[in-house]
């Protein structure tokens, strides 16, 4: 600091967080300061699942002093410096994301110019910038829009920084993202998970959660038990001279094959080569993971970590011993005692028993298991579920008083103030069941590290971060593998591909999406089993429209028009197809298409316009809803179900009152036969029924005669 005025050397010790609001505990005058190497931004970042990388800036890691100076002004004016109209306070949980920017722009002026000096960039240079962007096809016209603010901002904040920023407006005042060619879409872009992907995604994680945790809970208590079984054994042993401790322990490892081989079990070896290395039976060849050495330890009172020469698998250990024993009891896999659950349609266990990594595995495995389902049946944001900590479920009754609702209080963050805001979701009791599993599962870890989030990291280390976080994502697509090494087979996976034969890439993102897409437009679907997205869609629905503001009615009734729309332009290519309307409202809707394909001209469907194709069909789009007998291209002076109804202020369709054979405003098509023929055969078996009465008998026959009617003219 020698040499700096008074006024630089105040402007230096300036707290980075000048202005943002802290968590409780932290003192300003105590955080970083604009000239430190490194900013910890942490204090004012209030989602606890934030990764501390993400939240620290290292402008010390940056060699070239002008890049790393000109970093400072900008990350220093984009946190505190709020531009009303352009630009609001960069919030300190996003400061990562700026940096990386800032820092690619600035890298380039100083290769273009062999420093960073603003007063010298000109508009060829950005636009030299520009086409290198662009340049990588890899990069979408989103991103490159994305990093083209930078030298914007440099204008916009040029009285904020000490240099002067840049003296001229960047591409005449044209926004980034014309200058990239992006054109923004409101259409969500997140994809939708298949539905044969998630369905078997949910069933087997709720199988986790309900059948699988038991045995997962079991074999962590053994191996607690097992571990301080070790460390008794290890303190008795501390008397003894060391020859005599190894006759103990090669004693104990005796006895542990003796009661192997009344139970008729082997040699337990790892689930896995995970060092590389394969056991080769001296007799048969076979080869087979290595021996399990560290249950041996855990059973004879071995600590290696503390003691690396009493390995006892080393010269002076017993490894004749062992090989004795491989050659006559064989070998087992995993070798805990814990017995595995047997699964009913296979009739064997759902897993071989567990050692110490593979229960390690499972619990991970649990933990992305109870992710799905508490992101996937409740609609919440990723942030949203990892804010969810112990003891945030509560069994209340419904505003009525008569329903029993499940609720779940966490924190949303999307549009609200950097601390959030407290929030309650209404769910259902798959969700209670995962938080239980979750509490269970995350309280020895969290416990250790003082806290209370249900989402930690599960590795019992002290160095290691606290919070999931990003991880989830990795971890997600591990447990599509892993369901797929367990349950399934290369021909069937358990979990199918996606598009191109693929994995299915899982994403937070997507769980909310789907479940406000089916939700939206097919409710009566059935996932993982018997739960109905009718009844998630009730539970999140009272959740969010009562005391949580995170906007999920909005994204279903996003989801709704996207999926009217995508379902008619199926209508329409199967139209041009040549397929078969029926149903009252079959005439009016075949000459609508029929009419979209004439102005369209001679193009295929699947080659025509689709985005002119959509402008089309958007107003007929709008008054389709899917039904599981029949669609109803819904109007209300048409509607037969509205006359019925004691109430006629309805803006949708009354499905409880379709009458499909009947009603002006009911389509049937080739999808919705399956259905027909499931109540033709209810019919029929009901019409054996030999006490009917004449009466009854009539009204069956007629109603069979019109779903017959359907069946031999409709959709095809």
């Amino acid at each position: 600091m020698r040499g700096l005025s008074s006024a630089a050397r105040q402007h230096d010790l300036r707290p980075v967080l000048a202005t943002a609001p802290l968590k409780p505990g932290f003192d300003r005058d105590a955080l970083s300061r604009y000239s430190d190497p490194s900013w910890d931004l942490g204090p004012a970042v209030f989602r606890e699942s934030a990764r501390r990388c993400h939240v620290t800036v290292h402008l010390g890691s940056v060699g070239d002093t002008s890049v790393r100076e000109a970093l400072r002004e900008l990350l220093y004016a984009r946190l505190n410096v709020d531009l009303p109209g352009h630009r609001k306070i960069l919030p300190p949980g996003s400061v990562r994301q700026a940096f990386n920017r800032a820092r690619r722009f600035f890298d380039f002026v100083r290769d273009e110019l062999g420093a960073v000096d603003l007063h010298l960039v000109d508009q060829p240079l950005l636009d030299r910038y520009a086409r290198h962007l662009s340049a990588d096809r890899a990069r979408r016209p989103v991103i490159v829009a994305q990093l083209l603010e930078v030298p914007a901002d440099l204008f916009l904040y040029r009285d904020h920084l000490p240099s002067g920023g840049l003296r001229f407006q960047p591409w005449s005042g044209r926004s980034p993202a014309r200058v990239a060619g992006y054109r923004h879409i409101c259409e969500n872009r997140t994809p939708r998970i298949p539905e044969t992907i998630i369905s078997p995604l949910l069933a087997w994680s709720i199988r986790y959660v309900t059948e699988f945790a038991a045995d997962i809970f079991a074999a962590r208590e053994e191996m607690d038990h097992l571990e301080a079984h070790c460390t008794s054994l290890i303190e008795q042993d501390s008397v003894l001279e060391r020859n005599d401790r190894r006759r103990q322990q090669r004693k104990r490892l005796e006895d542990y094959f003796g009661r192997l081989r009344s139970e008729g079990r082997g040699v337990p070896v790892w689930g896995t080569a995970h060092n590389g290395m394969f056991l080769r039976h001296p007799e048969t060849g076979e080869l087979s993971p290595p021996v399990n050495a560290h249950l041996l330890h855990l059973h004879i009172g071995i600590d290696t970590l503390a003691e690396p020469k009493m390995h006892i698998q080393l010269t002076n250990g017993a490894p004749r011993q062992i090989r004795a024993a491989v050659l006559e009891l064989g070998v087992e896999t995993g070798g805990m005692d814990t017995p595995i659950s047997i699964l009913p349609e296979t009739g064997k266990p759902w897993r071989s028993r567990f050692d110490a990594k593979t229960l390690a595995a499972e619990e991970r495995m649990l933990q992305s298991a109870a992710y799905i389902l508490c992101a996937y049946l409740t609609g919440m944001r990723d942030c949203e579920v990892q804010a969810m900590q112990r003891g945030c479920v509560s069994l209340t009754r419904s505003d009525d008083g008569v329903i029993m609702r499940h609720r779940v209080q966490s924190v949303a963050y999307k549009g609200k103030s950097a601390q959030g805001e407290p929030a309650e979701w209404v769910t259902i009791e798959p969700v209670a069941r995962a938080v239980e599993v979750l509490e269970r599962l995350s309280f020895r870890v969290a416990s250790a590290r003082g806290l209370m989030t249900l989402w930690p990291v599960l590795i019992a280390r002290p160095v290691c971060k606290d919070h999931l976080s990003a991880e989830i994502v990795r971890q997600l697509n591990r447990f599509r593998d892993h369901l797929n090494d367990l349950f399934g087979t290369p021909d069937e996976p358990a979990v199918p591909s996606g598009p191109g034969g693929q994995p299915w890439r899982i994403t937070t993102r997507q769980f909310r999406r789907t479940i406000a897409w089916h939700i939206a437009n097919r409710p009566f679907g059935t996932i993982a089993e018997m739960i109905q997205y009718k009844h998630a869609s009730v539970a999140a629905f009272e959740g969010y429209a009562g005391s949580s503001r995170s906007g999920f009615r909005a994204e279903v009734e996003n989801q709704r028009s996207l999926g009217q729309l995508d379902d008619l332009l199926i209508y329409f290519d199967e139209r041009q197809a040549g397929a078969r309307l029926s149903g009252p409202a079959a005439v009016r809707i075949a000459k609508t298409l029929d009419s979209v394909s004439d102005d369209l001209g001679p193009l295929p469907a699947m080659i025509a316009d689709r985005a002119r194709l959509r402008t089309m069909l958007a107003s007929l789009a709008r008054t389709l809803h899917v039904g599981v007998l029949a669609d109803c291209f819904f109007d209300p002076g048409m509607a037969m179900c509205l006359k019925q109804a004691t109430n006629n202020d309805n803006k949708s369709p009354l499905t409880a009152l379709c009458q499909p054979t009947r009603c002006p405003n009911a389509c049937i098509t080739a999808r919705h036969l399956p259905a027909w023929k499931r109540m033709a055969d209810d019919t029929r078996s009901l019409l054996k029924e030999k006490r009917l009465s004449k009466l009854q008998r009539e009204v069956l026959r007629s109603e069979l005669g019109r779903i017959q009617a359907v069946l031999e003219g409709g959709g095809q």
